[in-house]
């Protein structure tokens, strides 16, 4: 007698045949077997026919069949009806799965790693493929819970299944709800709130950015110590299209590689020291020149704030209605040339070499 199985998947609990409960039956028909449609079975050799020589010695104790309603294709006992042809009946005792037809055979996975002839873990894998092949949006924590198979393993199959499709930023968990797999945006918008309204609670951050609570204090920690508040770890590689980074390549003045120069628009060379306005700003986090004073740490923080990637303001740009585009649009065209002055007002100190007292860097580091 196998141990008790429970599996949460679409949205329900499915019990193995070994629990000493007995699950509670719904309505049950008469149908004829040949109406019924084979399973979308997720066993590799089919139907084994010695386990259907098991099963016809007690078939009176058999669970009823599972089948759609709407197609009346098998959901789960296809040994049960091969039972009941070599017992020479024409009809079994069915109950019916009423769930939208794309869910037949994710349920017909569900049941049969809960209860009956064991799936081999080949046949596991080969059905988390399918269901991530139709399905890229499930994480693997929730597939795993309908193959049986563990997250990582289904982590694995998802890399050989997704081979040539675009890449989704979103997974929906075991809980049905869709968490984004890169929160980018959400941490700095949470850092910009944080440094606006110093006294603004935790709660609040998550209600405004729907970062959970634990990311939300993270973000915190990281703007106290100065850091860039999506940590390293977190922080997505060259887009897609980048030029490739060679390891022998050239290299910036931290030993850093960096992509080999590329024609820019209209033929002109780009230098090869030239990176990304999200990676310059993360390298600017971790200066300690920077990170080492008030004003520094203050001044990064700033600039996190104020600093927009594009996923950003494509996220909120829904949310303006359309008789307030031209009032964004003005803002938005004031902000870009105060960026435009800011900009050249580095550059002018940059060559004009600004005396000392005025500038960032002055200021003298805190004692740690």
């Amino acid at each position: 007698m196998r141990k008790f199985i429970s599996v949460s998947c679409l949205g329900g609990t499915v019990k193995s045949a070994g629990d000493s409960k007995p699950v509670p039956q719904h309505s049950t028909h008469r149908v004829r077997i040949g109406d019924l449609v084979p399973a979308d079975s997720p066993r590799l050799n089919g139907v084994d026919q010695a386990h259907v020589r098991r099963l016809s010695a007690v078939y009176a104790s058999l669970p009823p069949v599972l089948v759609h309603r709407s197609t009346l294709r098998v959901v789960d006992g296809m040994h049960r009806i091969g039972a009941a042809v070599l017992l020479d009946l024409d009809t079994v005792e069915v109950q019916y799965f009423d769930g939208p037809e794309d869910q037949v055979f994710l349920r017909t996975v569900t049941v049969n790693i809960a209860h009956g002839l064991p799936l081999s873990v080949a046949e596991r894998k080969a059905a988390a493929g399918r269901i991530l092949a139709s399905r890229p949006h499930m994480s693997d924590r929730a597939v795993a819970a309908c193959t049986g198979l563990d997250a990582k393993t289904v982590a694995s199959v998802r890399v050989r299944s997704a081979a040539g499709s675009p890449p989704l930023n979103t997974r929906t968990g075991t809980d049905g709800k869709t968490h984004p797999l890169d929160r980018t945006a959400e941490r700095i918008h949470a850092a910009e709130l944080m440094t606006r309204d110093p006294d603004l609670s935790l709660r609040a951050v998550v209600r405004k950015t729907g970062l959970s609570l634990g990311t939300a204090h993270d973000v915190r920690r990281r703007l106290l110590r100065g850091e860039d508040p999506v940590p390293p770890s977190r922080q997505s590689g060259p887009p897609p299209g980048a030029a490739p980074v060679a390891k022998d390549g050239p290299r910036d003045g931290s030993g850093t590689p960096v992509a080999p120069a590329a024609p820019a628009p209209g033929g002109r060379p780009v230098s090869p020291r030239a990176r990304s306005p999200l990676d310059t700003l993360r390298r600017l986090a971790n200066d300690p020149s920077l990170r080492q004073s008030d004003a520094g740490r203050d001044f990064i923080r700033w600039l996190h704030i104020h600093f927009v990637v594009d996923e950003a303001w494509h996220k909120r740009a829904d949310a303006v209605p359309p008789h307030a585009t031209e009032s964004i649009a003005e803002i938005a065209r004031h902000c870009s040339d105060t960026w435009r002055r800011f900009a050249e007002d580095m550059s002018r100190r940059k060559h004009a070499g600004v005396p000392r007292g005025t500038d960032l860097h002055a200021t003298q580091p805190t004692r740690r």
